[in-house]
């Protein structure tokens, strides 16, 4: 991990609420791993002046250009002032953090279910999926069409997508449990991976118990630090003993076992 400066490239709208990030990280940063994150030290601009750096997972790595991507949501003082940053900007970066996703090429058919900003956490596992040979299908959830995002970009890496979405009233959680079990039952799915919805994972523990299929989640949490010192991320978690322990997110994860994950909020 290290701090560095690193030039905005690109900052762009994507809908209403996500913007597209792009930053230069030639000198090293962009070795990001799939599920780990970088913490931003967010501009200060007038009233807003955010004094916590933001943690946000990465969206694209790309390492032939150097280049690092981010897709965020507006949704506080820090979000909004990073929204400001145009390119030319320099952008303080702390990173990479956390521990990734383990994706062993014993694989053979990845089911990743993400929604809202969690389609930018999982983004990279499809990547890495596709260069090991790995069949991977993304289902897509959101408000409405609009709010779909990287549905292009995952299928340029090769995987297949099913968008669901709440306006169109396929994203419930009957309909998604049934592409679930399709993709498990007649196209062996043997893996799980989500981010982003409380309801998706327990939907997903509950089919990975009942298929004995494994799999893995990105949690989101606030973080003050990223490097597990200053405990404001601890939650809890199920321990092989059938109890209850409790692990900083950025430290000992921010990727955790499906089974051992416990949804925090309703």
């Amino acid at each position: 991990m290290a701090e560095t400066l690193c030039r905005v490239l690109h900052n762009d709208w994507v809908n209403d609420t996500y913007k597209h990030l792009i930053v230069d990280a030639a000198h090293g940063a962009a070795r990001a791993a799939p599920g780990q994150f970088f913490h931003l030290l967010c501009p200060v601009i007038g009233e807003n002046a955010p004094f916590f750096r933001r943690p946000m997972s990465v969206y694209r790595i790309d390492k032939a250009q150097g280049r690092l991507e981010f897709l965020y949501k507006i949704v506080g003082r820090g979000t909004t002032t990073l929204a400001t940053l145009a390119p030319g900007d320099e952008l303080n970066v702390f990173g990479p953090l956390g521990r990734g996703f383990r994706l062993g090429a014993d694989r053979k058919h990845i089911v990743q279910v993400a929604r809202g900003v969690g389609l930018a956490t999982l983004a990279p596992v499809a990547e890495s999926a596709g260069r090991l040979g790995i069949r991977t299908t993304a289902i897509l959830s959101a408000r409405s069409p609009e709010h779909v995002m990287s549905a292009d970009y995952l299928r340029s890496v090769g995987a297949e997508v099913v968008a669901v979405t709440d306006s169109e009233g396929t994203s419930d959680a009957a309909a998604v449990e049934r592409r679930v079990r399709s993709l498990v039952e007649r196209d062996g799915g043997d893996f799980f991976v989500t981010c982003g919805s409380n309801r998706l994972l327990r939907l997903l523990q509950r089919l990975g118990a009942e298929y004995g299929i494994g799999g893995e989640v990105a949690m989101e949490q606030p973080m003050g630090c990223g490097n597990g010192m200053c405990f404001a991320c601890v939650g809890s978690f199920r321990n092989d003993e059938g109890g209850t322990s409790y692990r900083r997110v950025c430290w000992d994860g921010p990727v955790f076992d499906l089974q051992e994950a416990i949804a925090w909020s309703t």
